[in-house]
């Protein structure tokens, strides 16, 4: 038999962390069968092994599987990205899951499936395999958000993210089966090169908006995330919150810019829209959230939309912008959630507005750390979160989209409340309630170092990144 040549190089970095995950369930089952310490550090290397493959890659460019997947700088940088979010993943989960008598081999394995996933979607040139990729990513965190098996709330949040993630994949698998029906294909190229734009292909585009809608959690497709974040183990929780955001992000750039842009007047009205009510909705009610990972969840959602802004804007500088400003966003959300996971009760996660006030007293060093992820995350120089919202909304004035950029700041002071709230709690508040104790990590204390350096270097010298940024997007747009 004729077998036709694959290029494995195209996707290097995935075969990295899939070998790592398939040697991680290999060593779960060879003594010591009681201490599993020695599988994150296997799945870490793995992480960092896949790391230095991608940046071994960078400038090359080839496809595989007759063009289904592609190795270009966008998939490379997005890789950069999406292995940032599961090395400092690991990191966190290392004496977290120790702590409660719960690792296992499979909950690395399944970190490293999720990852898989991510990393070919940022590098899917067909619908079919994002598709794929984005069950892979889907089907690991389902399982994930439920470890905590004992726990109520992470069962719901499970079966929340399960029924409604299948409800929306539904929907995306419609779309695709749409516009193949309009075009005839569902390689991103081929449908870029007929251009069509009938009803078919055009209720396909909307109902594809839904599925990445429910990924990126963009209003109204949201109501999963507060549930979710505050069930699931909170690394999980970090890795839901960056790695799956700059996955489906990924996607769903490249479909839109690579296939679509015969359709961009319409998807762009239509973004416009998500954009607005998107930061709006997620500030307004993470105003009024008491519950501090209910509260994160919100502000991701507020995220999104500032994110879509440069989406609306389009070019190499409305699109830029989104790739630098997932980057920063990994960086200063996974350190978020890294202090909530280190700070917890005698018995429980304190994740309560009262359980943080007095905290800068007791552990003055982790309230530091929070405050300036907190600071990042509003947008304050100069860390790397102002300079991705100054781009971000740049690019919007840039591309005539003044009226969005304005409710853009005003999203931002909105969000600086809710954000600086924390702050007073943790420095201008009594002590309330158990005393809370600290749980020594050295594993967690590497990741926020790693995190708290990432959003201070993008923040002072963030033009080699954005130039990175913008390099690996304009190709798409040719």
């Amino acid at each position: 038999m004729d077998f036709p040549a694959v290029s494995l190089r195209a996707i290097l970095p995935a075969i990295v962390i899939l070998t790592t995950a398939a040697l991680v369930l290999l060593l779960d089952l060879l003594p010591p069968r009681e201490r599993k310490g020695h599988l994150a550090v296997v799945s870490l290397a793995g992480v960092v092994a896949a790391l230095l493959a991608t940046t071994w890659l960078w400038g090359g460019e080839s496809r595989a599987f007759r063009g289904m997947v592609v190795l270009d700088g966008y998939a490379l940088f997005l890789d950069l990205v999406i292995c940032y979010a599961a090395g400092l993943v690991v990191l966190l989960s290392m004496d977290y899951l120790r702590e409660r008598g719960l690792e296992s081999g499979e909950y690395y394995a399944l970190v490293l499936l999720a990852t898989v996933g991510m990393m070919l979607m940022a590098s899917a040139g067909d619908l079919i395999v994002v598709f794929l990729s984005l069950e892979l990513m889907s089907l690991s965190l389902y399982v994930l958000a439920g470890y905590f098996r004992a726990r109520l709330a992470s069962g719901e949040a499970a079966m929340k993210y399960f029924l409604l993630g299948a409800f929306a994949t539904s929907f995306f698998l419609y779309g695709i089966a749409l516009v193949y029906g309009s075009t005839g294909t569902t390689n991103l190229d081929r449908i870029a090169a007929s251009a069509s734009r009938d009803s078919l292909m055009m209720v396909g585009v909307a109902l594809l908006l839904v599925g990445f809608g429910f990924k990126i959690s963009a209003v109204p497709f949201h109501m999963w995330a507060p549930d979710v974040y505050v069930g699931a183990p909170t690394s999980v929780t970090a890795l839901i919150a960056t790695g799956s955001k700059a996955a489906a992000f990924a996607a769903l750039i490249r479909v839109l810019v690579t296939s679509l842009r015969s359709t961009q007047p319409d998807w762009t009205v239509l973004l416009w829209g998500l954009a607005a009510a998107t930061m709006t909705v997620g500030n307004v009610v993470a105003i009024a959230q008491s519950n501090l990972k209910r509260m994160l969840a919100y502000s991701s959602v507020a995220h999104v939309g500032y994110m879509l802004i440069g989406l609306v804007a389009g070019g190499v500088f409305g699109t830029g912008a989104v790739l630098f400003y997932l980057l920063v966003y990994t960086f200063t959300t996974a350190g978020a959630f890294g202090v909530v996971l280190l700070l917890e009760h005698a018995g429980g996660e304190g994740v309560s507005l009262a359980d943080y006030a007095g905290r800068a007293r007791r552990h003055p060093i982790l309230a530091l750390v929070l405050s300036l992820f907190l600071l990042s995350l509003i947008g304050i120089p100069p860390f790397g979160g102002f300079v991705g919202k100054f781009y971000l909304f740049g690019a919007a004035v840039r591309s005539g989209y003044i009226g969005l950029a304005v409710i853009g700041a005003l999203n931002t002071a909105v969000a600086s409340y809710y954000y600086l709230r924390l702050i007073v709690y943790m420095y201008m508040r009594e002590p309330e309630g158990v005393e809370a104790v600290s749980t020594p990590s050295f594993a967690g204390g590497l990741a926020l170092a790693v995190a708290l350096v990432g959003i201070v270097v993008l923040g002072v010298v963030p033009t080699p990144f954005i130039d990175l940024a913008q390099a690996a997007v304009t190709p798409l747009l040719r």
